[in-house]
């Protein structure tokens, strides 16, 4: 796709009470920051005032690009630009940048996550350059702006004087919707808003965050939420002020002088909490557990007009209705993640002679799924492997999965056989089945089998040149290389491999010589009938050779009406693998399933690669 560059014509300048502003609209894309450091040094051009100082045009132009730079690279959307001259004020220089992303929440600047530690380098260089700035937040967009005083020798901020310049702000506060008539117009708006935009977030602090920058500065002029852990102390998640300035100050002074912890049911009496700095309290209180409590303050009061406290109480309770559903979300996320860990085998070490490369992901939006495999050393020089897919899917499928894999390790190394594996995991499988129909258990009542499709193989390394180490427990031709040919002892050269498939998509076998074959039989899927008896094939891995064991994850991949290994698909993919090491079969195999189709697949997704 062509990248058109953004290169606005500068409009005439429209002045309205004094002001005199200039808008444009720049697209998302790399060019955006280049045009926006060029609209403001036209508009800058177009207003030439007197004693303009050298420090608007350079500290503007910066702040302007870092803006615009924030906005495409995290919000990924097209911006728009205001650039406002206010002779009046000061004079001063207002730059507005607003994106169309308004669920991507600014995280507090007191304790960043690691991950994101490069995150939002821009907004600190506007907090150390600006005279002020901000962020508003509305359903459909999101605006950060800045002011610089464009006073010739403008005196650096003087920090803030003590507790009461901080929750009371001396300063003119800000035009606020806060009204009577706006409360009874468009308070309904306001709380629709707020709940569209807390619905989309399942983390809780970005829950804190949000609903700060959501009340500051409609409601107030700073707000604090502080959030009380199960089992833990209370911590202050988030603090938001005006005056951006003050945040940090705002934090020490709040964190000295935490809010009694209202009851579990948060129980304050009937009203919210008032302080003599004019902060109101409010318990963030969602099935009968109080989740924090959100702090907010307004200059000059000590309290909140009775509209606005209904509407800050309707406010809380949304607030804390995202809190909960963050938290349950984080409960589940871990309960899936050690579930994940049981069910993903520990790193199997090195096959002699032998690569080996997994891949395994669980369906979109879920952390466990019915896909499983295994690779583990099962004695006498014998290596295991297996790739299943239980039917179903999510944690009653993960459950049987986390069966399957321990019992194949156990009769692995018990000595049995491929084919008599399969038998004795079968007949478990009808047995349980058979229970649960005489116990009538929820499986039986929903009709949910406990089937399994199962991949399953022994590999073998050997050395040609010195006699097979390795017994041979099945009947069948010794290895392709003679005795005496290839490498000196010691060098391993190819493997025997027996294998199986029970239900399962067949495994493919790539030669060196580019050509693919299917590398097993079909069979009846696991758990459908004790009566199955099962047989397994015995093939030679060569230098070079390939083994490809997919779940149906990546055969049923579907685009449309087409499924990723219709006319072969996946073999025509496998041959142009021809001379790839493990690893980058796998991937390839991969990337090839992921582009099949733009949408996420839908299924699990497991595939193994063996390659001698």
């Amino acid at each position: 796709m062509s990248v058109t560059e953004a290169s606005p014509a500068a409009p005439a300048p429209r002045v309205q009470d004094g002001r005199t502003a200039l808008r444009t609209s720049l697209p998302g894309n790399e060019l955006a920051a280049g045009a926006a450091r060029r609209f403001l040094r036209t508009a800058l051009a177009a207003w030439a005032p007197p004693g303009f100082p050298e420090r608007a045009v350079d500290d503007g132009t910066l702040l302007l690009s870092e803006l615009v730079t924030n906005a495409v690279v995290h919000a990924g959307t097209g911006v728009d630009l205001l650039c406002r001259l206010d002779p009046a004020a000061g004079p001063e220089l207002f730059l507005a940048v607003t994106d169309h992303h308004p669920a991507r929440v600014l995280r507090s600047r007191a304790a960043p996550p690691p991950e994101a530690a490069e995150d939002g380098r821009g907004l600190h260089l506007v907090a150390g350059l600006a005279d002020a700035w901000g962020v508003s937040y509305r359903r459909d967009r999101k605006t950060v702006w800045c002011r610089i005083d464009l006073a010739a020798d403008a005196p650096a901020a003087a920090p803030p004087d003590g507790p009461t310049q901080l929750l009371a702000p001396a300063l003119p506060a800000p035009p606020r919707r806060a009204d009577p008539d706006w409360i009874s117009r468009g308070s309904l708006s306001f709380l629709a808003e707020a709940s569209e935009l807390l619905a989309g977030q399942l983390d809780e602090d970005n829950v804190a965050s949000l609903a700060a920058q959501l009340l500051v500065p409609r409601l107030a002029d700073w707000c604090a939420v502080w959030l009380y852990p199960p089992g833990a102390a209370p911590r202050l998640a988030h603090v938001w002020h005006r005056s951006e300035q003050s945040a940090d100050d705002l934090r020490a002074v709040l964190e000295k002088s935490p809010p009694p912890a209202p009851a579990q049911d948060g129980t304050w009496g009937s009203r919210p909490l008032a302080d003599p700095f004019g902060a109101t309290a409010v318990p963030l209180v969602a099935g009968g557990h109080c989740h924090g409590t959100l702090m907010l303050g307004r200059s000059g009061l000590l309290g909140l007009p009775d509209g606005a406290a209904g509407l800050i109480d309707d406010f809380a309770r949304r607030v804390a209705l995202a809190l909960g559903t963050a938290r349950q979300y984080a409960r589940q996320a871990m309960i899936s993640t050690v579930l994940q860990r049981g069910l993903l085998p520990p790193a199997a070490g090195r096959i002699p002679g032998v690569e080996h490369a997994v891949v395994y992901e669980p369906a979109a939006g879920d952390w466990v799924g019915g896909d499983f495999y295994d690779l583990f050393p099962a004695g006498d020089g014998r290596w295991c492997f297996a790739l299943g897919d239980v039917c179903g899917s999510g944690p009653e499928a993960a459950s049987l999965a986390g069966i399957a894999r321990p019992v194949l390790r156990l009769l692995a190394r018990e000595g049995y056989g491929v084919a008599d594996v399969l038998d004795r995991l079968n007949r478990a499988l009808a047995d349980e089945a058979a229970t649960a129909l005489l116990a009538e258990t929820t499986a039986w009542h929903t009709g949910q089998g406990r089937f399994l499709s199962l991949l399953y193989g022994e590999v073998t390394p050997y050395a040609p040149g010195r006699p097979d180490p390795y017994p041979d427990p099945y009947p069948g031709p010794g290895p392709a290389s003679a005795p005496g040919s290839g490498p000196g002892p010691g060098a391993f050269l190819g493997a025997r491999c027996t294998i199986a498939s029970a239900g399962h998509p067949l495994p493919l076998l790539l030669a060196a010589d580019g050509t693919v074959r299917p590398a097993a039989e079909p069979q009846l899927l696991l758990g459908i009938s004790d009566d199955a008896r099962y047989t397994s094939q015995r093939l030679d891995l060569a230098p070079g050779d390939v083994l490809l064991c997919v779940t149906d994850g990546v055969t049923e991949r579907r685009h449309g009406r087409r499924q990723f290994d219709d006319d072969d698909g996946l073999a025509a993919a496998l041959r142009e693998c021809r001379g790839l090491a493990a690893a980058d079969v796998a991937e390839r195999i991969r990337r090839a399933v992921h582009d099949f189709d733009d949408a996420p697949p839908a299924d699990d997704l497991a595939l193994l690669v063996l390659r001698a």
